[in-house]
């Protein structure tokens, strides 16, 4: 409630200084609203927060740890105190209430989507799922995710450093949970998270033993061409990237998966949509082409106009589920959960129903 007053006080600051001086400096004005945006974002992560322990509490153990990735990408001023310290991040950690801590437990990493944006209970049922088969999960908040305030969000490292970032919270989980089997640990993610799933098992292939790959940004040359001038524009950011992809084509290239193929050896399941309003699927159709190309066994399903577009496999429809139970199935041949969800109405009992 005091965050609400102090953002509605300062709009109103904001808005009466500007009706006495005219000419303010616009760049402070919209500096100011920037931060506000910011602010706002931890607002609503904050409330966020919350909902997690009303919305799967009953079925899981929550945490949130603040731990340390590699130091920031960009530099301002490499002799400052502290200045290469590593970045610190936060990460959600679910433990199914019902596991014994004497056993052993498959991991699974799942970093978020979005190009800024953050874990929340969008997630819900695919939390209430994995628990049910007896998953660990741990979901990072990597570097450039929102809810964190504006250095956080300008830390952002597009397919570079927010990699280490997922990796560091997977070997976090594995040394500090002895209940966690560190050989049976997955990654999976949807859109940019499903980018970061790639990436991290390309770079650490003897760390996963499975990777699911949802709607997963693969070229980003090819995706700064389809999504217009804005969307390059954020990339070519100063704390972004910095340039353009005609500026700079090989820095683009070497965070997309389709162009980082020949380094996949662990087991993988892609999946994309023909109807995909946001990750088109002639970047997937290019990360598997790339794939084959390099001679890779995997296994991959383009989907045909399913409902939910971007989101086809995350929403709560009846085919999302059926879908979601492939995946499951894929993940459980590598990681071996003590529980296996075998029907609709398994998912349904562990995600859906009430619990009587």
């Amino acid at each position: 409630m005091n965050r609400c007053l102090l953002i509605v006080l300062s709009l109103f600051i904001v808005f009466s200084l500007y009706g006495q001086k005219p000419n303010v400096d616009q760049t402070s004005l919209n500096k100011k609203f920037e931060d506000l945006d910011h602010e706002m974002d931890v607002l609503k992560k904050q409330i966020d927060d919350i909902l997690w322990f009303e919305r799967v509490g009953e079925v899981a153990w929550i945490d949130k740890v603040y731990i340390t990735g590699p130091p920031k990408a960009r530099i301002e001023n490499p002799d400052a105190t502290g200045a290469r310290n590593p970045l610190k991040f936060y990460s959600y950690i679910f433990i199914p209430r019902w596991i014994d801590l004497k056993g052993k437990y498959p991991l699974i990493v799942l970093p978020h989507g979005g190009v800024h944006a953050d874990f929340t209970t969008y997630h819900t049922h695919i939390i209430r799922e994995l628990m049910a088969q007896g998953y660990i999960v741990v979901a990072p908040e990597y570097r450039g995710s929102t809810g964190y305030g504006r250095s956080f969000y300008e830390s952002i490292d597009y397919g570079g450093l927010e990699i280490e970032d997922c990796h560091a919270a997977r070997n976090y989980m594995v040394e500090n949970y002895p209940f966690v089997d560190g050989t049976r640990t997955g990654i999976m993610g949807w859109s940019h998270g499903g980018l970061i799933a790639l990436m991290a098992a390309f770079e650490h292939p003897d760390d996963y033993a499975v990777i699911f790959a949802g709607v997963p940004v693969s070229d980003l040359i090819a995706r700064m061409g389809y999504h217009g001038p804005s969307y390059e524009a954020l990339f070519s950011a100063d704390y972004h990237i910095g340039q353009t992809v005609a500026e700079n084509t090989e820095e683009y290239r070497r965070r997309s998966p389709a162009w980082n193929a020949h380094k996949l050896k662990t087991p993988l399941l892609i999946h994309t949509n023909t109807n995909d309003d946001d990750v088109n699927v002639l970047e997937v159709e290019h990360l598997i082409k790339s794939l084959k190309a390099e001679g890779k066994k995997f296994d991959y399903e383009i989907f045909k106009d399913v409902e939910g577009g971007h989101s086809f496999d995350r929403i709560d429809t009846r085919k999302a589920r059926e879908i979601r139970l492939k995946i499951y199935r894929f993940l459980d041949q590598y990681l071996k959960p003590p529980m296996v969800l075998k029907t609709l109405d398994d998912i349904n009992r562990a995600a859906y129903w009430p619990r009587g």
